[in-house]
């Protein structure tokens, strides 16, 4: 992991230790070509797309919509009504709101509530625009 703050990395810990306990659960709906493995728990409401890979243990809140075309990886927390598309994540915690569709690996990162992550490539003319809280490291 690269040098976050320690309250970062103190979080993504907790994180991990919390995520080591999980037993697996289901109260959303995960589509036939998604493949979930390990201890995975998926809130109420939330759709988990076909040709998106889930590695626990991982948990995803409720009305999230995951996929196509993601990777979730172990000791991801994911709050309510997130949306991930077309990216991997892992060893990460996303706060409620979320949206990410980057086409990117994220990892080792704290995703505040609402944030939106999204492909350069998908706005004209390419740039990238970014609104970062104190001490925030970005890697483009």
């Amino acid at each position: 992991m690269e040098r976050l703050n320690p309250a970062a990395t103190d979080l993504l810990e907790a994180n991990q230790l919390i995520q080591q306990e999980l037993q697996p659960y289901n109260h959303g709906k995960v589509e036939e070509t998604a493949n979930l493995t390990n201890n995975v728990g998926v809130g109420e409401g939330t759709i988990i797309h076909g040709r998106t890979t889930i590695r626990g243990p991982v948990i995803i809140g409720e009305h999230c919509e995951i996929g196509p075309n993601a990777y979730i990886g172990p000791y991801t927390s994911i709050g309510d009504h997130v949306r991930i598309a077309n990216t991997e994540i892992e060893n990460s915690i996303v706060m409620s709101g979320a949206r990410i569709d980057c086409g990117k690996r994220v990892t080792d990162s704290l995703i505040g509530k609402n944030v939106e992550i999204i492909d350069s490539n998908q706005s004209v003319p390419k740039s990238h625009k970014l609104i970062l809280g104190d001490a925030s490291r970005v890697t483009l």
